[in-house]
């Protein structure tokens, strides 16, 4: 079955079909009344489990109402609520839900559980963010950049900030997308080099820089996250988070590094946000942040992904 595990591992015409069919169902939205389902409901009749191992705003309601606006309907776990907590296995729990539901979809910190789950499922599996990789997230973003500033391949994007999760599925679809990619983190927080190494190897336009204000300096957008990711293990100690905070303190996205951009240079976050830590008040409520465009593109493009997935 067609899994949505990682950009990385899709071609780009699978990737352009999914943007085009979220493109396509939010403009056939437009004068919808809140809470109505699509003109069509393609998943009428199927079922999408979500697992959730990992706390949830934007992944767990996207999901919901896309799946009930196609036509389906949603099913919510957590491990404490399965028999994973009890000792049953993930490959077991897979051929288990297989009998059950149309697809599933799961967010763990552990990407080794996504990658069982999808071994063991006879449906599709789709990620909805582990500790290597969060590609739903930066599919919305895709769509939400060229939605303001016309197509991503050839733009500029400048990540500041940790080379976590989001790093790695932006370094992904740089090789995908064909845009070009500075990515400005502290050296103990560097992105994977498995994930780098295989960017290159792909072709894609990749450039490590030692500042933020190098990854800024004539970016058509600046993306940054959390300090301390959902990702990450929590530090075990006050000494260990604040270590963290200051490697990426300066790393921050200010004022002064979003004017080195270009004038018109989009501001991306995932959410959510700590103001005053990773970015500061002005620049996330300011004209060039995206940041709610993004969040509600979440909902469109899981539609494609479902759509794509189960049909």
């Amino acid at each position: 079955m067609p899994d949505f595990t990682d950009i990385g591992v899709l071609d780009y015409a699978t990737l352009r079909q999914i943007l085009d069919d979220a493109n396509a169902r939010k403009r056939l939205r437009d004068g919808l009344p809140r809470g109505a389902p699509d003109a069509d409901r393609p998943l009428a009749g199927r079922i999408l489990a979500m697992i959730f191992e990992k706390p949830s705003t934007r992944t767990r309601v996207s999901f919901d109402v896309a799946m009930r606006q196609l036509g389906g309907q949603t099913i919510e776990m957590s491990g404490s609520t399965m028999q994973l907590d009890r000792g049953e296995t993930v490959a077991d729990t897979a051929r288990v839900l297989s009998r059950y539901v149309d697809a599933i979809m799961i967010r763990t910190p552990r990407h080794e559980v996504l990658d069982e789950l999808a071994a063991g499922a006879d449906v599709p599996v789709i990620n909805g963010l582990t500790d290597r990789s969060h590609p739903c997230q930066v599919m919305g973003d895709i769509m939400t950049f060229e939605e303001h500033r016309g197509p991503v391949q050839g733009a500029k994007i400048a990540w500041i900030g940790d080379g976590n999760n989001m790093a790695a599925t932006w370094i992904q679809a740089s090789a995908k997308f064909g845009f070009h990619l500075d990515l400005a983190c502290p050296s103990e927080l560097s992105p994977d080099a498995d994930i780098l190494s295989w960017a290159q190897a792909q072709g894609a336009s990749i450039q490590i820089v030692g500042s933020a204000a190098d990854a800024a300096a004539g970016a058509d957008c600046v993306v940054t996250d959390v300090w301390l990711s959902m990702s990450d293990e929590t530090p075990t100690s006050a000494a260990a988070t604040t270590t963290r905070q200051e490697l990426l303190r300066p790393f921050q996205v200010n004022s002064e590094i979003m004017s080195l951009a270009q004038s018109q240079a989009l501001f991306m976050h995932c959410l959510p946000a700590h103001r005053g830590q990773e970015v500061t008040g002005d620049v996330i409520d300011g004209p060039n942040s995206v940041v709610w465009a993004e969040a509600e593109n979440r909902l469109h493009v899981q539609k494609g992904i479902l759509n794509w997935c189960m049909i």
